[in-house]
C-alpha cells in the first residue's frame, strides 16, 4: 500500500446510518449505495453496486438543489438560479458534501481502488454521494432527502455566492461551455519592493492571450485578468 494513503477500517453501514441519523428501513439500499463496482467485481456474493442509485440520485439532487435555490434566493432571476444549481451539483461539489459527512469511511471498494485511495478521490466520492441520495429517496421519499440536504446546502450558501460571482469561475464555466479548454494564467511581470509587490498576469485560452490584469497578489492579478477576458469574449 502506498505510504501516503492511510489505512482505515470500513465503517459499517449501520454505523453510518446512526451517525447521520438516516434511519434506513431497507439496509440493502444503503449497503448498495456504499458499494463500488470494483467491490462487486471481486466479491461474488450477490452484492449490488451503486451505479443505478447514482443515476437516480443525480436526478433527485437536480430537483432538491433547484428547489433549495428557489426558496433561499427569492429575488434572483432564473439565470442566476441555474448557475447556483449547476455549481452545487458538479461532481467536485458533491465530493465536498461527501467529505463533510465522511462518506469515504463507509465505502466498499475493491483492492485496487482501496490501495490507490479511492475513498479520497472526487470522482468516486461524488458518485457515491449521488447514490446515497438515491437510496434515501427510495427508502423514505423526498421529504427525507430535503431534511438531509438542506443543512448541507445552507453551509455552502455564502461560498457558492462568492464563487459564482468570481470572474475566474465565470471564465472557467464559459470556456467549458464553449469547449475551449481551461484558462491558463501566467505571471508576466512583477514590480515594486518585496513588501509592496505588483503582479501582472495574462490569461491564455486555447493558445491565445485573451486578458491581462495586475494586482497586489497573484490571485488578485488573475481575477483582474479573468475580468478583462470576460469583457473581450
Amino acid at each position: 500500500m502506498p505510504s501516503n494513503i492511510p489505512k482505515r477500517e470500513i465503517e459499517p453501514a449501520s454505523s453510518l446510518d446512526a451517525r447521520l441519523a438516516l434511519s434506513f428501513s431497507n439496509f440493502a439500499l444503503l449497503t448498495a449505495a456504499l458499494t463500488h463496482r470494483s467491490y462487486t467485481n471481486e466479491h461474488q456474493d450477490g452484492a449490488m453496486d451503486n451505479e443505478r442509485l447514482e443515476f437516480l440520485g443525480d436526478a433527485v439532487l437536480d430537483f432538491i438543489v433547484g428547489e433549495w435555490a428557489y426558496h433561499r434566493f427569492p429575488e434572483m432571476p432564473e439565470g442566476a438560479l441555474t448557475k447556483i444549481r449547476s455549481h452545487l451539483v458538479r461532481n467536485e461539489r458533491l465530493a465536498d458534501f461527501a467529505r463533510d459527512i465522511d462518506l469515504g469511511a463507509a465505502l466498499r471498494l475493491g483492492r485496487g481502488e482501496k490501495t490507490s485511495g479511492g475513498h479520497l478521490r472526487d470522482s468516486l466520492l461524488g458518485s457515491a454521494f449521488e447514490a446515497l441520495i438515491g437510496a434515501i429517496y427510495l427508502d423514505a421519499g423526498l421529504d427525507k432527502v430535503r431534511r438531509f440536504m438542506n443543512p448541507l446546502l445552507d453551509s455552502k450558501r455564502e461560498s457558492v455566492l462568492e464563487e459564482i460571482n468570481d470572474p475566474k469561475s465565470q471564465l472557467q464555466e464559459l470556456t467549458q461551455a464553449e469547449k475551449l479548454g481551461a484558462p491558463r494564467y501566467r505571471v508576466v511581470n512583477t514590480s515594486g519592493p518585496d513588501h509592496a509587490r505588483t503582479y501582472e498576469v495574462e490569461v491564455e485560452i486555447a493558445g491565445e492571450v485573451r486578458g491581462r490584469g495586475s494586482g497586489s497578489s497573484k490571485a488578485n492579478a488573475e481575477r483582474e485578468a479573468a475580468r478583462d477576458a470576460l469583457k473581450k469574449i
